[in-house]
């Protein structure tokens, strides 16, 4: 039976990645910071899958809490199968009049958390295999103050991870979603009315969930769910860049 260590898994895509995969039949490992929400949703997956799920308290953007979930997933004698670096939140984008403070966790968490994780995973994955999803944003395709720029770290690195090991039966998977109907928003003081976009750009976590999963067992390194997106990134590529940072603006992706 394969383990799956998540994450971000208290709410939204990550508890979402929690829910398929223990419908699935895997054991899982929950990593977030609020332990009532985390022990909440291992009772409701053991009670209802009778797999095993363990719960690892963690702010990842702490260093002491980085280094205890990287020990767990280089833990040989409980390999971890496959990891979901979902853990995220996001920033007002007026990079300037942003706490610095606040600019540094938000990298923390968004680019040295995941590259940590993933160097831990492949340390034991190579040779024995393993799969990694990242989730990353359609926003790493255009210019949107930092955010967008981790997530293009993200999706840039795994795209060369996916082709470095995949001889050594490792798959790195960038999940690209566009705006989800998760919590999210709602962290951020701001309602999806609030954001000034159209309905049909929002997107179910469970869609999401499936075609990340569905990209990782494929072996893809970039997924972008929804023809919509896939449409709206190949066109961003055909106008200006300042016109495309204007519309990105708009909303939280």
């Amino acid at each position: 039976m394969s383990t799956a260590l998540i994450t971000g898994a208290s709410a939204g895509i990550g508890a979402e990645f929690a829910r398929q995969l223990a419908d699935r039949g895997a054991d899982l490992v929950l990593v977030a910071r609020s332990e009532d929400a985390l022990q909440a949703l291992a009772a409701e997956l053991h009670e209802r899958h009778g797999i095993a799920v363990e719960v690892l308290v963690a702010d990842l953007a702490v260093e002491q809490d980085v280094d205890r979930v990287a020990r767990r997933i280089a833990d040989a004698d409980r390999p971890i199968d496959l990891l979901v670096n979902n853990a995220g939140f996001g920033l007002p984008l007026h990079f300037a009049d942003n706490d610095i403070a606040d600019e540094v966790r938000h990298l923390r968490v968004l680019v040295e958390a995941p590259m940590r994780l993933m160097h831990a995973a492949l340390g034991v994955m190579r040779g024995r295999g393993g799969r990694i999803v990242n989730v990353a944003s359609v926003a790493g395709f255009i210019s949107r103050s930092t955010y967008s720029a981790c997530k293009a770290w993200i999706i840039g690195f795994s795209r060369w991870a996916n082709d470095e090991y995949a001889g050594d039966g490792v798959t790195v998977t960038a999940l690209c979603p566009g705006f989800v109907h998760t919590a999210f928003h709602a962290r951020m003081g701001l309602a999806a009315g609030e954001e000034g976009v159209p309905s049909f750009l929002w997107l179910d976590a469970p869609f999401v969930v499936r075609q990340g999963l569905r990209a990782a067992a494929r072996g893809r390194s970039v997924v972008i769910p929804s023809l919509r997106y896939k449409a709206m990134i190949a066109g961003s590529r055909l106008v200006p860049r300042s016109l495309t940072t204007l519309i990105a603006r708009r909303g939280r992706m």
